[in-house]
């Protein structure tokens, strides 16, 4: 019998502990959370990334991260890499930039760092984590942070993105029309550059990229020095183009 005191004490002290060992999946051995320690709450984490062309100072982000209001609460792999390859990119001044499923915010600030106009969106509990890492870096002229929930209308006052960042937001099933829908309702045309990171775990992710196909097509980045590093922990980094 569940025994329910039990479960609360160990959703408690770990709350992705649901996300890890799914037996039902038929690719459990690729677990949907990577493993880490058993509670992240209230941390403060340092990550340096490049320097733009490689010269220079490199860009530093103080980041809080927290797993208590869910898996957004931490930093990701694929949303390191797209920081990294963002920021050897180079300046993004006078660009409008918008981050998909911020979770902390990381890849947003890089793009803030660099010279954007940024807008870092998630639901409504990420929301405070994301406000602190704004806080934390001293961009809060530069990155607003904003609701933004996949599927649902894109917010009036949301300006028209020359630059969207995604990553690492191809984990939840039920939430992959979600993602197209919203992906499909920003992007009009060429004039807005989509760049997505993710991290291969579950076969089930295919179905995500047979539902995006039909409003994209997609290559790999092909001038990331890091490219083949990151694709040996199965991580790809996509240009994403409207149909």
């Amino acid at each position: 019998m569940l025994d329910l005191a039990l479960e609360e004490h160990l959703d408690e002290l770990d709350p992705l502990r649901h996300f890890r060992d799914d037996a039902s999946d038929e690719d459990s051995a690729n677990t949907i959370v990577p493993v880490q320690p058993p509670s992240i709450r209230n941390q403060t984490i340092e990550l340096v990334f490049p320097a733009p062309g490689d010269r220079g100072a490199p860009i530093a982000i103080r980041l809080a991260v927290d797993a208590s209001p869910g898996c957004g609460g931490i930093a990701w792999p694929a949303g390191e890499v797209l920081a990294s390859y963002i920021s050897r990119r180079g300046s993004l001044d006078g660009k409008t930039v918008l981050e998909l499923g911020s979770g902390t915010g990381l890849v947003g600030l890089v793009a803030g760092k660099l010279g954007a106009r940024v807008w870092i969106t998630d639901q409504a509990p990420l929301l405070g984590i994301m406000k602190q890492n704004v806080s934390l870096n001293g961009l809060e002229s530069c990155v607003s942070v904003m609701e933004l929930n996949w599927g649902a209308p894109i917010p009036a006052n949301l300006p028209r993105p020359d630059l969207i960042l995604a990553a690492d937001c191809v984990y939840f099933e039920p939430a992959f029309p979600l993602l197209v829908k919203t992906l499909a309702d920003l992007v009009k045309d060429s004039s807005t550059e989509v760049l997505f990171c993710y991290k291969k775990r579950r076969k089930a992710d295919k179905r995500f990229f047979n539902l995006l196909k039909k409003e994209f097509t997609w290559e790999e980045v092909s001038d990331d020095p890091q490219r083949e590093v990151y694709s040996k922990e199965a991580i790809s980094l996509l240009r994403l183009f409207r149909r």
